[in-house]
């Protein structure tokens, strides 16, 4: 057993590159312990869909990949000791940190060996296994290989909570510069358009405990080139056509002995600066051509793009807050979805005529108040020195 554990050690140890419903937005592991079992088994903290919290283990099922992707620490031809699992062997393995409660789901991935379609059965035998012999029934994310056949991504569907594969850049022609030998169109968005498309056509109760998993993908960011706008465009198809619950944004960090080593680092806000428009794209009703966009594509990093634009349009033509209706309670820098739902709330007993009552269900005023109206009238507002 102990030798499986450094595996596993071995496996798990880089995958904080690769967010997955990590506790914030870029996601820190923080390392488990558990009975003999050394600190180095890394352990997320992780946030699922409906809010629950859990100790998610981000894990590949093998190290060995045949691909050759310019940023990846698993690259082919990189010199490094490779590792794999059998399904069986992982399984067990994995059963025996769920009893221990060193870990409550899993993220599974892989490298890719043998082709696409040969490494997602692996991956698919590891979670029937987990399902149909040791009856977890806990979270289970399960990758995507590329090259996978509709029937794989189909049968991941019937076993997992999520599902994903990384597109990892916004077209065809960023992804040359990072991962020459993928495929864009064919093995990358084709599986994304048959997840929404089995959502689509097929009753829930096929699906994983009676409902359909929900699909997220990836960008790698800063190195190929690409603008906030192409990768935001992207998100926006994404989240609009293929019905994806989530993009995530890896910030990229130089990996040694691939061939971007030398490249800098991509700063750490701007990640943050696209999470925080994907989500006025995915939640608060805005459209990609909205966005404050800089003329090179990119995002101001100063500040939040929400207050941004906000100061673009709302300072001279300010929203009443006592008849706008939730799409546009919503472009108001400070309230959010829950705050939108309790002032439409409010508003069917009184009116709302001062700041206070705002401050009072949770909307931090200082953001809010120079873009609002109330009662007609801006409200009198002392803005922080802070």
């Amino acid at each position: 057993m102990n030798g499986d554990i450094v595996r596993l050690m071995a496996l798990s140890e880089q995958m904080s590159f690769e967010p997955a419903e990590d506790h914030n937005l870029v996601g820190a592991p923080f390392q488990g312990r558990g009975g003999n079992y050394p600190d180095t088994v890394f352990i997320h903290p992780a946030v699922l869909p409906n809010g629950q919290k859990i100790k998610l283990l981000k894990t590949l099922l093998s190290s060995a990949c045949e691909r050759d992707c310019f940023y990846c620490p698993f690259r082919a031809g990189r010199d490094f000791r490779r590792v794999t699992f059998q399904p069986e062997d992982f399984a067990g393995l994995f059963s025996l940190l769920t009893r221990k409660d060193i870990a409550e789901g899993i993220f599974l991935s892989s490298g890719l060996i043998g082709g696409g379609v040969h490494t997602q059965d692996k991956l698919l035998d590891t979670a029937d296994i987990l399902r149909t012999k040791l009856g977890f029934r806990g979270y289970i994310h399960l990758k995507i290989m590329p090259g996978s056949d509709r029937s794989q991504v189909e049968r991941a569907m019937q076993l997992a909570d999520r599902v994903s594969i990384n597109l990892e850049a916004p077209n065809t022609q960023r992804l040359a510069k990072l991962a020459p030998h993928k495929r864009y169109i064919d093995e990358l968005l084709q599986p994304l358009k048959w997840m929404d498309e089995i959502r689509r056509t097929q009753p829930a109760h096929r699906g994983w405990n009676s409902h359909w998993p929900s699909s997220v993908t990836q960008f790698v960011v800063g190195v190929a080139g690409e603008s906030d706008l192409e990768l935001l465009s992207t998100t926006q198809y994404l989240y609009r056509v293929l019905g994806l619950k989530r993009t995530y944004f890896s910030r990229f960090n130089p990996i040694p002995d691939t061939p971007l080593e030398n490249q800098s680092p991509t700063p750490l806000i701007r990640e943050y600066r696209l999470y925080q428009a994907s989500f006025l794209l995915r939640d608060y009703g805005f459209d990609v051509e909205e966005l404050p966009f800089e003329t090179n594509g990119l995002l101001p990093i100063q500040q939040d793009p929400k207050i941004t634009w906000a100061q673009n349009n709302l300072i001279e033509q300010p929203i009443e807050i006592n008849n706008a209706e939730r799409h546009m309670l919503l472009r108001i820098p400070g309230i959010g979805i829950k705050s939108a739902e309790a002032i439409l709330k409010m508003r069917r007993q009184t009116k709302i005529m001062d700041l206070g009552v705002l401050k009072l269900i949770g909307i931090p005023v200082h953001r809010a108040a120079p873009f609002l109206l109330l009662n007609g009238h801006r409200p009198t507002f002392q803005p922080s020195l802070l």
